[in-house]
């Protein structure tokens, strides 16, 4: 039997190639050396490598394939509710053959509740919500991804959400995707993204009473010294530096 390329309902191209994630999009950072080594930490012999960090840009469309029946039925739904799309929609994104809605934070619980009861969406379920931290995406610097699936139409879609590290905010969808319990307090736990709304948002892998948030990119590495063949080696945080 040979395997499906398009299988879930996807009619697009399974054999497409995605494009390079430096073409296009749009660059937030670019970083020099193997590691990202400063003051010339770099040993690894690639100090003069530079790379950008860009993050996908919007489409245009078609998008192809159910992608263009998701976002029309969405942004007809939206204008049902007397809601601009534009105003929701911060832009739509298709890369890696995938679709991902960026939406506004302050409209997110109403496009999941459309997302999730509009008969022609049906998106009953949210796996979970991932945090993303990009030092270098100033005014948004902390990403909420959630993973969208439809158990009716068998598509699976993303939202993600931005916000500053000065105030990093975002509405609850406990009350929409009751499965988001337990992921958005790990969110918070680890990226510190406070969740407005959630009924118990504490933490659920750290102690209480620990300090900051490990999985930010600018924490502090942290550890002990250790000792091997004779020789100390320092701990992380009194090695050379990483940007």
């Amino acid at each position: 039997m040979t395997e499906n390329p398009n299988a879930n309902g996807d009619e697009r191209n399974g054999n497409a190639v995605p494009a390079p994630r430096d073409t296009g999009g749009e660059v937030i950072r670019v970083r020099k050396g193997m590691f990202g080594a400063n003051n010339g930490g770099d040993t690894s012999g690639y100090g003069g490598l530079i790379r950008t960090v860009t993050l996908p840009g919007a489409a245009s469309r078609p998008y192809g394939g159910w992608f263009d029946e998701v976002a029309d039925e969405l942004e007809g739904a939206l204008e049902e509710q007397d809601l601009l799309p534009a105003n929701a929609i911060e832009k739509t994104v298709v890369d890696r053959d995938e679709l991902t809605f960026h939406i506004a934070r302050e409209h997110l619980v109403q496009v999941a509740r459309t997302l999730r009861d509009d008969p022609a969406l049906r998106f009953e379920l949210c796996t979970g919500v991932s945090g993303v931290h990009f030092l270098g995406d100033k005014g948004r610097e902390l990403h909420a991804v959630y993973h969208l699936r439809s158990l009716t139409h068998g598509r699976i879609i993303r939202l993600e959400v931005s916000a500053p590290d000065s105030d990093p905010h975002i509405p609850s969808l406990v009350a929409v995707y009751p499965t988001n319990d337990w992921h958005e307090r790990e969110a918070y736990d680890f990226f510190g993204l406070i969740f407005d709304g959630h009924p118990a948002l504490t933490r659920i892998m750290m102690p209480d009473d620990w300090q900051g948030f490990p999985q930010r990119k600018d924490y502090p590495l942290g550890g002990i010294a250790v000792e091997y063949k004779g020789a100390q080696i320092p701990a992380p945080d009194q090695r050379r530096s990483y940007s």
